[in-house]
């Protein structure tokens, strides 16, 4: 097995599975007994009828009161725990081992994550004698739960929070929008995350302070494995293994999945012992039995199509009007109001529309009252008949209206957006999903909806408390009918989209430290779910070809796949990979794309093009081109649009607007413009622009900073502050605080003063400049809280060649924490005298609590023989606009050491005998000199063995320096045996 070796070349993008997350690989599904088809005229209905549980009542359920009492105020408000909690139980609370939980949408699985938290705590509690004693040592361990998005990450936190106070323990938002301190970190146990932040989190090596303190992760809707997004959740799952097998601290994993066919798998994957963690509970354990009906849309025309899909909804409400509420799932803001005015219509056409609203009830003169209140138009158009809209694009007032509404069952119909699903909890009876295409930007193109936004839909389907039943209606192509019926009956194995994003995990690996050749490369390989899958299935994943019958393991197809991939981040510069050696070694672009999570592709784009002078022209096009944005496309319908845009924007754009990386630019500026959009894909373009902005041009700055080019560095870390800041340099730096009025910044930008001139204007030249007294003293605080610095700097030379510099930065503005949040960073940046090199760079933090002193930073520069005139020290804000100060460091009365120090004159000395030392025996040690010491060792003879005075020799090699180093050893010897007892 050691002796194998790389033995060819992988095609990775032939691997990869083309349909990503729509990938199928059952042959034919089997479905449930009673089921039955319809055909009708341009479609085709299937119906599934509702599972019916044999099983849950063997299950005797657990009183809450029978648990001990200390995890009683856990579960405040419940009597018992339901069939699934009351069979996880002791696994969960009572044992520490690995655990796998499949069971459907609304079955409860967060109260297992609770218990396996409690039983986190249990191991924690500081007075275990006392069973009512809820006090924990909260230092002593984190817990992590990695929610599969940001839209639920909130809502958790807050359940959490609620259920973990009475034990002390802090819940915490771990997410792109929201990063912690390392004090808040400090002070927070349970940490809620998404799987891409937890990877950025263990990708940095540095802080492992506190992931090393990690005991619990709790993976939720771990069936994503199957998604795009899968490859994050593998590698998080082969760090954390891989840890726990490397330093022995125990790592709890507890994964909670939908169900899924293939979950021994995934219990694989999460070394969960079969026999005793591993839990599955198929639909009938849902809390209300789901009735599935599946309508298959043969009509190829998109008109007629769309009509179609409209005249079967409507059918479908008409058979509940009057009787139960209907859900209907859409999948863009616009189309909810186009959908519910669509059914309302028909209803009037049909004089129907009595069996949603009847005219005498009361239900009518609420929906009229509450229409006035709503602010949007196609609301108040809507609800008077029993229809409602809910997205994110409402007013808060407006959608909790209709949450309102709903709940009390005032409205019949509601059309809305998947984020009803993720977000509030409002089921309904039915739940129709209208078409299943919805618009991805990563691909630039209508997709499948993803298998987990599905199952969450349909999660809606039947109230606990009233129906007995709940009813899910998917329409969608008839493509598409076998696809849906194997998700939402078990028959859809969970694959693996690893080998599609394999170069930038690996890269992420080298770069972490935890692989260092192709070997380690093909081990980690083995941690993963691609590695359980293929030895399932090697012909799935090109296991097969080539394959020995001695190798079980597939280490050759892993070596291989870890080759492939090495090759191709050693082609993009990521890493320096010895192919004889197999050693595998992280560059400083490898680290970058790491840090920042950006593809290879994309370093690869900024390796070549990036240049040390950029125009702000290039730098745009440069971000344009990166390779997040390679599916974005330009459809004949945004052309226009996007012309407009390109007048609108103020740096130009060479491309003509059929060129995507043109789009890419004009959505990037108009983003920072706050220009609004019309076309519902372009917005969602933009959104996916705005997402990956941050990042990239992070990634650009520190590309610019690892080659030292001080112009290219500027212009990428203003990028990055005008994208957090949606401000252009050119405008008023004031706009950088929200609820500064747009009045005023415009005041303020046709004044045309000088940015440093304002910090030496009184609050009353302020409120003249803007011809409004009370806002003198407003303006003056708020100029005074950007950030600004004083430098001075004292510089002495360590060498020719070297230079200490002591920088002194003296904060020199209002630092409050609502404003600049508990710390300030700034880079320190040395330039030389053409501003074009940076010599050296480092972060400065500036703490709340040290806002008034100075910082002292301590440099070491090198400086060029002769010396040029001046250096430039530079302090740069990090995060604000117009926040530099600039010192210019004079080398005029700088004095250098002398150039070279001469040599000690070699003198003409008779060479001395090794007889010199004093003795016989002495000499004997010398045997190996010869007869005499050597001219170097006979000048320094006297030195060395006849005086005490220390001595410096310096000779190069061979000059015989270790003779002259006995003979000093050798005079401290003989004084010593000389010296009188």
């Amino acid at each position: 097995e050691r002796a194998r070796a790389p033995a060819r070349v992988l095609d990775l993008d032939a691997l990869a599975f083309a349909r990503g997350a729509h990938q199928m690989t059952n042959r034919r599904c089997e479905l449930p007994p009673k089921s039955w088809r319809a055909q009708k005229k341009g479609y085709e209905e299937v119906h599934v009828p509702a599972a019916v549980n044999t099983e849950a009542s063997k299950i005797p359920l657990v009183p809450v009161d029978a648990l001990p009492a200390w995890t009683r105020p856990a579960f405040a408000g419940m009597r018992t725990l339901n069939t699934v909690q009351s069979k996880l139980l002791p696994a969960a609370l009572r044992s520490s081992q690995n655990l796998l939980l499949c069971a459907p949408t609304g079955a409860g699985k967060t109260n297992v994550a609770v218990l396996a938290m409690l039983s986190c705590l249990a191991a924690h509690r500081q007075n275990a004698e006392d069973d009512a004693c809820c006090r924990v040592d909260l230092d002593a361990f984190k817990i992590v739960y990695v929610a599969p998005m940001k839209a639920l990450v909130q809502e958790v936190v807050l359940n959490f929070g609620k259920r973990l106070a009475p034990y002390g323990v802090q819940v915490r938002e771990l997410s792109g929008d929201q990063s912690l301190t390392v004090a808040q970190i400090q002070a927070t146990q349970v940490i809620v995350t998404t799987p891409e932040k937890w990877d950025i989190v263990t990708r940095k090596g540095g802080d492992r302070a506190y992931t090393q303190l990690v005991r619990l992760i709790i993976i939720d809707e771990i069936h994503l494995l199957h998604d795009d997004r899968g490859p994050v959740l593998e590698s998080i799952v082969a760090r954390t293994v891989r840890q726990v097998e490397a330093t022995r601290d125990a790592v709890r994993l507890v994964g909670l999945s939908a169900t899924l066919p293939n979950f021994a798998d995934v219990a694989e994957l999460l070394r969960v012992e079969p026999s005793a963690g591993m839990f599955f509970f198929d639909n009938s354990f849902r809390p209300v039995p789901l009735q599935q009906q599946y309508v298959g849309v043969a009509e190829k025309k998109a008109l007629k199509r769309f009509q179609l899909m409209n005249q079967i909804c409507y059918e479908k409400v008409l058979a509940q009007a009057g009787r139960n509420q209907v859900l209907i799932f859409v999948h863009s803001r616009a189309e909810t109001a186009k959908t519910a005015a669509a059914l309302r219509d028909m209803a009037l056409n049909d004089d129907a529309i009595h069996r949603f609203v009847r005219e005498d009830s009361a239900t009518r003169e609420i929906l009229q009252e509450e229409c006035e209140t709503a602010k949007s138009e196609a609301l108040k158009d809507l609800l008077p008949y029993g229809f409602a809209i809910h997205h994110a694009g409402l007013a808060r007032a407006d959608r909790t209206l209709v949450e309102d509404l709903f709940a009390d069952r005032h409205v019949q119909v509601l059309c809305s957006t998947a984020t009803l699903a993720w977000g509030v909890n409002l089921p309904a009876h039915t739940v129709i999903i209208k078409g299943t295409q919805v618009y991805s930007p990563e691909q630039g193109r209508w997709v499948e909806l993803s298998p987990l936004d599905v199952v969450q839909m349909l999660g809606r389907a039947g109230r606990p408390q009233y129906d007995a039943e709940g009813e899910g209606i998917v329409i969608t192509k008839h493509s598409e009918l076998q696809y849906y019926l194997s998700l939402m009956n078990q028959q859809l194995p969970v694959e693996s989209q690893l080998v599609k994003h394999l170069p930038d995990h690996l890269n992420a690996e080298v770069a972490l430290g935890t692989v260092r050749d192709v070997r380690d490369a093909a081990a980690w390989l083995a941690y993963t779910y691609l590695y359980v899958r293929a030895l399932r299935a090697p012909e799935r994943y090109g296991a097969a070809a080539g394959r020995d019958a001695d190798d079980a393991s597939l280490l050759q197809w892993r070596l291989d796949l870890a080759h492939s991939a090495a090759l191709r981040l050693d082609r993009d510069g990521l890493v320096a990979y010895d192919r004889r050696s197999g050693a595998l070694r992280a560059t400083a672009l490898g680290r970058v794309a790491a840090h920042y999570y950006v593809s290879s592709q994309s370093m690869a784009t900024y390796n070549e093009h990036l240049k040390p002078n950029l125009s702000d022209v290039e730098l745009f096009r440069l971000f344009s081109f990166s390779g997040e944005f390679r599916h974005v496309h330009v459809r004949a319908e945004e052309k226009l649009e996007l012309a407009k845009l390109a007048t609108r924007v103020p740096i130009p754009i060479k491309e003509g607007m059929d060129e995507p990386s043109a789009k890419v630019n004009a959505l990037l500026q108009a983003y920072i413009s706050n220009l609004g959009l019309e076309g519902f894909a372009l917005v969602a373009d933009m959104t996916f622009v705005r997402q990956s902005a941050a990042r990239l041009c992070r990634a650009l700055f520190e590309v610019a900073l690892k080659r030292g080019w001080a112009a290219a560095a500027d212009k990428a870390l203003t990028l990055c502050k005008m994208v957090e800041r949606r401000l252009w340099p050119s405008q008023c730096p004031l706009r950088q605080f929200r609820g500064v009025p747009e009045t005023i910044a415009r005041k303020l930008e046709k004044k045309e003063i000088a940015w440093d001139r304002y910090y030496d204007l009184k609050p009353g030249d302020l409120a003249e400049l803007v011809k409004l007294p009370k806002m003198g003293k407003t303006l003056h605080r708020l100029v005074h809280q950007i950030p600004r610095v004083e430098l001075a700097a004292h510089v002495r030379p360590v060498s020719r060649g070297l230079l200490h510099v002591e920088v002194v930065v003296s904060p020199d503005f209002q630092f409050e924490a609502k404003v600049h949040d508990y710390a300030q960073i700034f880079h320190v940046i040395v330039e030389d005298v053409d501003g074009e090199r940076i010599l050296h760079h480092e972060p400065l933090r500036v703490s709340l609590d040290r806002a008034d002193a100075e910082h002292v930073v301590e440099l070491r520069v090198p400086v060029s023989d002769p010396p040029p005139p001046q250096y430039f020290l530079k302090v740069v804000s990090d995060r604000w606009l117009h926040s530099t100060a600039c010192l210019p460091v004079s080398f005029r009365h700088l004095i250098l050491p002398r150039k070279h120090a001469p040599h000690t004159e070699l003198l003409d000395l008779q060479p001395l005998p090794v007889g010199a030392v004093g003795s016989p025996e002495l000499a004997a040690l010398f045997a190996d000199v010869g007869p005499y010491f050597n001219p170097i060792q006979t000048q320094c003879f006297a030195a060395l063995y006849e005086s005490d005075e220390s001595a410096l020799v310096c000779a190069p090699g061979g000059a015989g320096r270790l003779v002259c180093a006995d003979l000093a050893v050798l005079r401290h010897v003989v004084r010593q045996t000389r010296r009188p007892a």
